[in-house]
């Protein structure tokens, strides 16, 4: 017997559609709150919100003065969750992140004393200031969500993102981070110096009371969130569609694009396709739907992909950046027609992301 419509749809949906739409509505009052102090960066703050939901680490690029920490602590406060800065600095040793084990001579025995790490937002300021050693220290927290001192394993607080900021423009006494490490966080962000307008808002707030932002959720709010963002539907296609962009990065002859080769000496590896629908799942929530569109897709692929791309010595010498070479990409790789109405028992009519 053929499910009636509305039992195709809760099968579909674990949550009423009601329910995508509170959470929505609840994340754009996240995003209202954070921007009472932070003005512009539209696309970096977005981009937080969908790691946040995605469970994913982000890290963030830019010049000094771009309110990229401002913004993670603005964060921080609205979610209401425990927040811990690191400071990144040449001299900091792994035990300063994850916590060490010390001699406790009155008990005569060893006890831990778990390290800043252990929040469930963690603020790492300028990553790439610290040596491999430290920024490896992270590796397992970020992939696992655990740490291990000594012979003890300590499970991390749930939930439990890192966000990560790095100054681009200098090089003296930092340390760039390794592929692995990189590999680790969903999205890289670059964001650069805001319009005039924006930047006359700011300098207008000096002679105002500072704003200040409000406690909107908690950390169980956002773990429902994040549930709830799980639920939302991506057409098979769109698996399809996300796995041909990755696989784009790796042999891009086969989809017309032979001299972009060259350039390429690695493509990213199967999380950038993971975490292009896992971000289009929360990029669908915030935008008020409960099912991806081939444009969810679209829009996080330079944040997802950028920093996956290994580039060749000719793609350094002739200044190609991964930007322009996952342009070249995204117009090579065809956009699926995604028929919603199936899935979910409906009459909505069949959706198509128009082309780049």
């Amino acid at each position: 017997m053929a499910e009636e419509p509305s039992q195709l749809r809760m099968r579909v949906l674990r949550y009423p559609i009601e329910t995508f739409a509170q959470a929505a509505s609840t994340m754009r009052k996240v995003l209202y709150e954070i921007k009472k102090i932070i003005v512009g960066q539209d696309l970096m703050l977005e981009r937080i919100l969908v790691a946040l939901l995605s469970r994913g680490h982000i890290l963030i690029e830019g010049v000094p003065g771009l309110a990229k920490t401002l913004a993670i602590k603005s964060t921080a406060q609205v979610l209401d969750c425990q927040f811990k800065r690191i400071q990144f600095t040449p001299d900091l040793v792994p035990a300063d992140l994850i916590g060490t084990r010390i001699y406790n001579q009155r008990l005569a025995s060893f006890e831990v004393e778990l390290g800043p790490v252990f929040a469930n937002l963690v603020l790492a300021d300028e990553i790439n200031r610290a040596p491999a050693k430290v920024q490896s220290a992270l590796l397992e927290a970020m992939q696992e969500r655990q740490v291990t001192i000594g012979k003890e394993t300590f499970i991390l607080p749930d939930p439990f993102l890192v966000l990560a900021t790095q100054n681009p423009i200098e090089s003296e006494g930092t340390y760039p981070l390794p592929e692995a490490q990189v590999d680790r966080f969903m999205f890289k962000v670059v964001i650069s110096y805001p319009s005039f307008h924006e930047e006359m808002t700011v300098v207008d707030r000096i002679t105002e009371q500072s704003p200040t932002a409000s406690r909107v959720i908690g950390a169980q709010e956002l773990l429902e969130l994040q549930r709830i963002a799980e639920a939302v539907y991506v057409d098979p296609k769109l698996h399809e569609y996300a796995v041909s962009l990755v696989t784009a990065t790796r042999r891009p002859q086969e989809f017309g694009l032979g001299e972009v080769a060259k350039f390429i000496s690695y493509g990213s590896s199967p999380r950038g396709s993971l975490n292009l629908i896992i971000g289009a799942r929360a990029l669908a929530l915030l935008r008020g739907r409960e099912y991806a569109m081939p444009e969810d897709v679209r829009d996080l692929a330079p944040e997802v992909l950028r920093h996956r791309l290994l580039l060749s010595y000719e793609a350094l010498a002739q200044d190609v950046t991964p930007e322009h070479l996952l342009q070249r990409l995204m117009e090579a790789v065809p956009v699926p027609k995604v028929h919603i109405g199936d899935p979910y028992g409906d009459s909505r009519a069949s959706l198509e992301a128009p082309r780049v």
